[in-house]
């Protein structure tokens, strides 16, 4: 049920993407426009996350998650009675903070519901949910996009109903408050001390994976009718929401792999993917390139969120818990804002192909140095009960470890 909530406010947040392309021949504006869209959406979340975490640790996740259920509701409305940018700008600020609250509250909800025996399990679940969240709503927002002439209506008639009904399970959910962190003043979200390197290396993985998804979400239906010929909101979102699929997949289709395993296999699948964008753009102007690109990229981000939330979950205490997701999100979704803002602003003063080959550059070039410096400073490391630690070496049981007679051991060597 607490994974529900999270993928109610998740198929709110993509539901959009098809209708862009609509709203553009409608309204008249441009691709920077419809990146600082997507922006602000980003800006939400991120202002979210600065605060969100550590007043779901504080105060209980409730405090956070009802909230933020609530506005996914709103947001549903303005989507629902929107008019021009204006509108759509207050709607996806409204999204992006109720997707912050998700990410902090309802993603450490559903952790914290597990037993403790199956965090990886539940780390696993939460990552899914988001992700099929996140394809469910352009596959949903596309179908009726293209059987009805004036689809907004009834999209967001739907997504309403469905922002309600996790609200409801919100309110339904035995949220109980977890041990208080000791008081201080207000700080960035960070994970402890002995984890941040941790963290580190998740960030590192899901950044250029969910900055990869985030340009299709954006920009794919222009990179569809301008370079490609083709527009079809539909298949825009059909694109979209194959992509997040492929991001639940493959979590559970790879589950049992080694978790740097699938931090090294998250960088691949951004290299080869902003490859293939980079082509599509140049050399093979395909779709089918062009859905491959996608493909991988939902490949990158469920990897590297799978593997960011394991390490949070079977790592850090649930007193630092939302913060720590929090700050893998925060770090994570900052470059997924710039770039995808960037790209659009150069589209408007050159033309969409350069723009496009600069972002997947950049993109590329950072999961390549991500890929070299994970697997060089995770090399002769170990899995110990879920989570990653140097071997031979002490466990401490008080900062999450297992007990040595009850470890279970992976090599780390791929």
């Amino acid at each position: 049920m607490a994974a529900c909530t999270v993928t109610a406010v998740f198929t709110l947040s993509n539901a959009p993407t098809p209708l862009y392309v609509l709203w553009r021949n409608e309204w008249h504006f441009s691709s920077g426009t419809l990146t600082v869209i997507f922006a602000v959406y980003i800006a939400g979340l991120i202002g979210t996350l600065l605060v969100a975490g550590r007043i779901a640790d504080r105060y209980g996740r409730g405090v956070v998650l009802v909230p933020g259920l609530l506005l996914a509701v709103v947001s549903s409305g303005l989507f629902l009675f929107a008019r021009d940018v204006m509108w759509l700008l207050g709607a996806r600020l409204l999204a992006g903070m109720a997707v912050g609250a998700a990410v902090t509250g309802g993603m450490a909800t559903v952790v914290d519901l597990a037993p403790t025996r199956s965090r990886h399990t539940a780390s696993l679940l939460a990552s899914a949910a988001m992700v099929f969240g996140a394809g469910l709503g352009p596959l949903t927002a596309g179908l009726l996009a293209r059987r009805i002439n004036r689809p907004q209506v009834w999209i967001f008639a739907v997504m309403t109903a469905v922002t309600v009904v996790g609200s409801i399970l919100a309110l339904l959910l035995p949220l109980s408050r977890p041990e208080p962190a000791p008081r201080s003043r207000w700080r960035l979200p960070s994970p402890p001390l002995g984890h941040r390197r941790h963290v580190a290396w998740g960030i590192a993985t899901f950044a250029p994976g969910i900055t990869a998804t985030s340009f299709f979400l954006s920009l794919g239906p222009s990179v569809l009718r301008d370079a490609l010929g083709i527009a079809d909101p539909f298949l825009a979102g059909v694109i979209a929401c194959t992509m997040f699929l492929t991001a639940t997949g493959v979590q559970f289709a790879l589950a049992r792999l080694p978790t740097r395993t699938h931090l090294l296999l998250s960088s691949a699948s951004a290299i080869t993917g902003m490859t293939m964008l980079g082509l599509v753009v140049t050399a093979l102007p395909s779709i089918v390139v062009l859905v491959a690109a996608a493909l991988l990229a939902g490949c990158a981000q469920g990897l590297g969120q799978l593997a960011g939330l394991t390490l949070i979950a079977t790592g850090i205490p649930a007193a630092r818990r939302a913060e720590s997701n929090a700050a893998l999100n925060i770090a994570s979704y900052i470059p997924a804002a710039v770039l995808p803002v960037a790209t659009g602003s150069l589209a408007d003063a050159t033309s969409l192909p350069p723009a496009v080959l600069a972002f997947a550059a950049v993109v590329g070039l950072a999961a390549l140095v991500a890929l070299i410096v994970v697997r060089t400073d995770t090399s002769g490391r170990r899995i110990v009960g879920g989570e990653l630690m140097t071997m031979p070496g002490p466990i401490d049981e008080t900062s999450g470890y297992f007990r040595e007679k009850e470890r279970k051991t992976q090599p780390w060597n791929m």
